[in-house]
């Protein structure tokens, strides 16, 4: 009788019935997926983070790298001044024992 006073009730009722009992429709494998989606997520983070600190780290060996380079071309460059110089002062040099022997 109470189905007969509120039909829409009792047919709410009926639809809910499968469902609660466990309807295979309900469990479809998606939440794994989006588990298993995450887990490859956080997986593909780690990696990426891994390999952005293995690249930054081999941005710093570089950047030393190149600092270490500049220096030793600093220290040629110093040095091949440094030796022009002594060629200059020794070709004046001889020029002078050169004129001293011819006078």
């Amino acid at each position: 009788s109470e189905a007969s006073e509120n039909p829409q009730l009792s047919s709410l009722e009926k639809t809910d019935l499968p469902f609660s009992e466990g309807s295979p429709s309900l469990y479809k494998p998606e939440p794994l997926e989006k588990v298993l989606n995450v887990r490859n997520l956080m997986a593909l983070v780690s990696i990426l983070t891994s390999d952005f600190f293995q690249l930054s780290d081999r941005a710093a060996m570089d950047a030393s790298y190149v600092q270490e380079l500049d220096g030793i071309l600093k220290e040629a460059k110093t040095i091949e001044n440094h030796l022009k110089q002594k060629r200059e002062s020794l070709k004046q040099r001889f020029a002078v024992i050169a004129n001293t022997l011819q006078s």
